[in-house]
């Protein structure tokens, strides 16, 4: 839900969500959760935020990057993200609430996490960051780190259906869904629980 009463706007959702923060590479997830949480990007681990966890895919890659460095990425980048994957499942089933950088064009992916959240009495929510390939295209060259065009393409192809039924006004298996433009989430000062 939406709250413009508080100075900025503000995301509300009841405690115990998990919240995953969804877009194409480049969309801005990153930067996001860098302005709203003060994360630096060299974090290991999931950063606390009170009883809520705030959990960027980057956290795994930097606790990979020690030990798997001279890896190829193609090689890594399983690893990475069945790191991001195990560390939102043992949050939430630990009854934290959850704000999660995602890929979201993994169904099954959603799936699961929707399962899990509601194991633990709470439900799944996401945000979506909706900006046309070329301008996350830019974001990616911009922070350095570009997927590759084929990876890129597969991601647009998954990404389309997925925001035409988010604007449609459901997106299942989650029982909520925000879908912002970057400009809407510029504005977005919090993500609040309770």
């Amino acid at each position: 839900m939406i709250d413009d009463t508080e100075p900025g706007t503000a995301l509300r959702y009841p405690r115990g969500s998990l919240v995953l923060l969804a877009g194409l590479p480049g969309a801005g997830k990153s930067t996001l959760l860098n302005r709203l949480y003060g994360l630096s990007g060299e974090e290991t681990a999931p950063v606390p935020a009170g009883d809520v966890r705030i959990i960027d895919s980057r956290q795994s890659r930097n606790w990979w990057a020690r030990f798997l460095r001279p890896l190829p990425v193609r090689l890594r980048t399983p690893l990475v993200h069945v790191t991001h994957v195990w560390r939102i499942g043992r949050a939430v089933l630990a009854g934290h609430g959850v704000v999660a950088h995602t890929r979201g064009t993994w169904p099954h992916i959603l799936h699961c996490f929707a399962w899990l959240a509601r194991r633990r009495g709470g439900r799944l929510h996401l945000i979506l960051i909706d900006v046309d390939p070329e301008t996350a295209r830019a974001g990616q060259f911009a922070r350095g780190r570009a997927v590759t065009g084929v990876t890129f393409a597969r991601h647009c192809r998954r990404w389309v259906p997925l925001i035409e039924r988010a604007r449609g006004g459901a997106l299942p298996p989650a029982a909520g869904v925000t879908v912002l433009d970057r400009e809407a989430a510029d504005r977005l000062r919090a993500i609040r629980f309770g």
